[in-house]
């Protein structure tokens, strides 16, 4: 059935805690990503319901909504059905997304969280650079060696080189759009460790000084940490600024007094403290590299599903770009993403090799094409992998198996690129590693998948008790709105169905989540609880179901309404959905009644007992 794009975007707004809740919204690959004022207002469970969402995650401070292939449609119905714009907050005026206070608990995930949504503006533009950077590298060593000597490729690679060399200046915009403040500010700052003088100065290696005090001569393309402090130091500046010069001056001092502060101390302290701790990170990752690497690559390869789920795995991309930096080659992090997505790739290779459903075949080896080619891997987690759990185990082995071998071999990357088969060649004079390491995580995945298989029928069972049904029914039908085993009103446990002082009908003892409508009709009345609506159906039959005994006493606890008043439904379409775990739990009786309030006339006689299904007619 084709998915309903407007009303998927609709609800997952309205889950995520209203448009007064969001402050922006973006997307990537698979994933819906909001930042929201209250993420407590947020219904993780109302919007794992919806069928197109994969999964739920917040990190980051982000809140992500995993789509999949639903995702584009349901983005421009976000942003355009309810004026949401991308990196922009739809309302100034409305009140500020509250901020948690630091504490030792939160101090690490809030570093984490700044480096990582300052540098992910930069993660595009390095990917696009570094790809055309091996494009350029495919024609000169397959195609025309001599293209490396003309003026064409000089300004290719200009281009190319450019995401890099001035991969500060963005990372300072990043940071200052995180911290907010002026993001020209923090630019400009950092622009400066850039400047041509400078440079100049560093290549010919004269003294330097400013202020009296001694400059170190230190090259600052590529870097990135210097940048973050920058930007930090150059948003409480302009804050403290704003507070102490008057109004009238404030356009002319604040920024002035910004740069100045901000770009001196840039040259001074920050630019050298930020290549200091830069350094630190490059040595503990060779540290690595050189006493444990096999066994570090793997074991960050097969933690990467359960990294991916969490949302964690975007705060690697710091150290990623910080290692292509220095020492120039990274031999961790990326060779892992990539033998993660493989691994994913060739667990639902495992699946489908497995299975005999011919249509979930398909479906799977579609899957390990986007995982392997695409290097998208969140539908491949969320609609077979973790869905039916033993598929993890294949994840994890391959994922380990290849990023063993892969740093046994000594692959490494030398520019950013996709975490994809496609972008092999960004290993350069290592992609012979990688190419075996790439086979070797596929194939460990898909035999051990293929050996330990996957629990599909107790996921089958599971699906049968909550899954509506969609068929035709004619006006005057009147179905079963759950599963479960009907019984006559006179075993109900309350004496306002059995008397049939309401009316006259059947109860069915509940054996799935969905409750859905007895009719083609009207949902005429809606209970605010959630326990109990009524339906007038084409015919005029009015009809009332009322889930459980007492279950008003919960004021809406465990009912999740799925229509609204007044709304046109068809027999068999869910209208509330029921945690009937929770609530039996808790010893709540959870037989369902369907009462005909009023026949209009017509001689109605429902079925009363026996085992029926949702949509089993009743009045034949």
């Amino acid at each position: 059935m084709a998915v309903d794009y407007k009303k998927l975007a609709a609800d997952i707004v309205e889950y995520v805690g209203g448009p007064k809740n969001i402050n922006t919204v973006q997307h990537c690959m698979t994933r819906l990503r909001f930042t929201l004022k209250d993420v407590k207002k947020a219904d993780k469970e109302k919007l794992e319901s919806l069928k197109p969402v994969m999964g739920v995650v917040y990190a980051g401070g982000q809140y992500m909504v995993i789509l999949g292939p639903n995702l584009i449609d349901t983005y421009t119905h976000v942003v355009k059905d309810f004026n949401i714009h991308e990196g922009q907050a739809i309302d100034e005026n409305l009140d500020a997304p509250a901020k948690e206070a630091w504490t030792w608990k939160n101090a690490g995930s809030k570093i984490i969280g700044f480096i990582s949504g300052s540098v992910t503006p930069l993660i595009p533009g390095l990917i696009a650079g570094g790809m055309l950077k091996v494009v350029l590298l495919l024609i000169v060593t397959f195609i025309n060696k001599g293209y490396a000597n003309t003026s064409s490729y000089t300004l290719l690679s200009s281009i190319a080189d450019a995401p890099f060399y001035f991969m500060p200046i963005i990372v300072a915009y990043g940071a200052a759009k995180k911290l907010g403040g002026t993001p020209v500010y923090a630019m400009v700052a950092t622009a400066s460790l850039l400047h041509p003088n400078f440079t100049a100065l560093v290549v010919g290696g004269k003294a330097m000084t400013l202020f009296g005090m001694g400059v170190k001569p230190l090259s600052y393309g590529t870097s990135l940490l210097p940048a973050l402090l920058i930007a930090i130091v150059a948003y409480w500046m302009e804050k403290f600024l704003n507070k102490i010069v008057p109004g009238i001056f404030k356009s002319v001092f604040v920024g002035m007094g910004t740069i100045f502060v901000a770009g001196s101390l840039g040259f001074l302290v920050l630019g050298p403290l930020g290549n200091v701790l830069g350094q630190g990170i490059a040595n503990f990752f060779m540290f690595l590299s050189k006493t444990v690497g096999p066994l570090a690559v793997g074991l960050l390869a097969a933690a990467l599903p359960w990294m991916v789920m969490a949302g964690m795995h975007t705060a690697l991309a710091p150290f990623m770009t910080q290692l292509l930096t220095n020492p120039g080659y990274d031999a961790m992090i990326r060779p892992a993403f990539l033998l993660h997505n493989m691994a994913e790739g060739g667990s639902v290779i495992g699946v489908a090799l497995r299975t005999k459903d011919k249509e979930f075949r398909s479906e799977c080896f579609s899957l390990a094409v986007g995982c392997i080619v695409a290097g998208v891997t969140e539908p491949a987690i969320y609609g077979v992998n973790l869905k039916y759990k033993r598929p993890m185990y294949g994840v994890m082995a391959g994922g380990f198996a290849g990023g063993f071998v892969a740093s046994l071999l000594g692959a490494k990357a030398y520019v950013m690129g996709y975490s994809n088969i496609l972008a092999l060649p960004i290993f350069q004079k290592t992609i012979g590693a990688m190419a075996i390491a790439v086979v070797v995580a596929i194939v460990v995945s898909a035999v051990v998948t293929y050996v330990v298989g996957y629990e599909a029928k107790d996921t089958a069972k599971s699906d049968d008790l909550t899954k509506p049904v969609h068929e035709t029914y004619a006006d005057d039908e009147i179905v079963a709105v759950a599963n479960g085993e009907l019984v006559n009103l006179d075993q109900v446990n309350d004496e306002a169905f059995s008397s049939r002082a309401m009316g006259d009908g059947a109860a069915i003892k509940l054996e799935s989540d969905f409750v859905c409508a007895p009719a083609n009709g009207k949902i005429t009345a809606l209970f605010p609880t959630g326990h109990a609506f009524g339906i007038t159906t084409k015919e005029g039959v009015e009809i009332l179901v009322h889930i459980g005994i007492d279950t008003v006493k919960l004021n809406g606890k465990g009912f999740d309404v799925q229509v609204k008043q007044d709304q046109e439904v068809t027999a068999g379409q869910p209208v509330v959905r029921v945690d009937r775990k929770q609530l039996e739990k808790e010893g709540y009786d959870l037989t369902t009644m369907m009462i005909v309030t009023n026949p209009n006339g017509k001689e109605i006689k429902l079925q009363d007992s026996g085992s029926v299904k949702i949509g089993t007619v009743l009045n034949k």
